[in-house]
């Protein structure tokens, strides 16, 4: 039997992430050449579950880190790690989990876009897609081809593009009842024949923390 998940082999992520993501795919690249591709180091790299980084994402920055149920906080070697790579003592302004699936890398982001202002470099093997939804039900779409940006756009409504128009660059075309951003990543199901499995994506996966205010000395 089909499993709902491979049925929608990419909507799903609109569901699960309903307040927010970002939805990253780059041909040709590992996961951790995409998260090198947006800045990432290696030491700073750290395998993490949906659960884990939505905790750190979250938390309030005055909150002992006890307070977090997937962290043994007497545990000194993995507290370093987190607090080396920028993930404590206070929350990031993101966290980037990236996976792969045929031949692409895959990056997925609650709330933020960080992954978009890098398309062009995350497209030097080929395509590169992201797909963003905001908390207020926006959503914005970027297409790079081989090292350049191509398009930028808002589903339906095409006075908002930047560089060439979404039908001409991709033969996409926003229409119907389904958000914008549902319709694209169907779009993209049937253009790539790709889908991501859930299961892997709650699963730890490599993760790299971004923020754009210094960090707090750990005590």
């Amino acid at each position: 039997m089909v499993g709902e998940h491979e049925r929608n082999g990419l909507r799903w992520i609109a569901d699960a992430y309903d307040v927010g993501f970002t939805l990253t795919l780059s041909e040709g690249l590992s996961p951790r050449e995409l998260l090198h591709s947006i800045g990432a180091e290696d030491p700073r790299i750290v395998p993490l579950t949906r659960f884990a980084a939505y905790g750190l994402l979250t938390r309030d920055a005055d909150d002992h880190i006890s307070d977090l149920d997937f962290l043994d906080w007497e545990d000194e070697a993995e507290v370093a790690r987190l607090t080396d790579g920028g993930f404590l003592p206070d929350p990031p302004d993101t966290i980037v989990r990236a996976g792969a699936v045929a031949g692409w890398a895959y990056a997925l982001e609650e709330f933020q876009c960080r992954t978009d202002t890098y398309l062009a470099a995350l497209s030097q093997r080929g395509r590169a897609f992201s797909i963003h939804r905001n908390a207020k039900g926006f959503s914005r779409i970027g297409y790079a081809f081989q090292g350049e940006p191509v398009t930028s756009f808002e589903p339906g409504l095409p006075h908002l593009t930047n560089g060439v128009p979404a039908e001409t660059a991709l033969g996409f075309v926003a229409g119907g009842d389904e958000p914008g951003d549902v319709a694209f990543l169907r779009f993209l199901e049937v253009e790539l024949g790709l889908w991501i499995p859930w299961e892997e994506t709650e699963a730890e996966l490599p993760a790299a923390a971004f923020s754009l205010r210094p960090h707090r000395l750990a005590m």
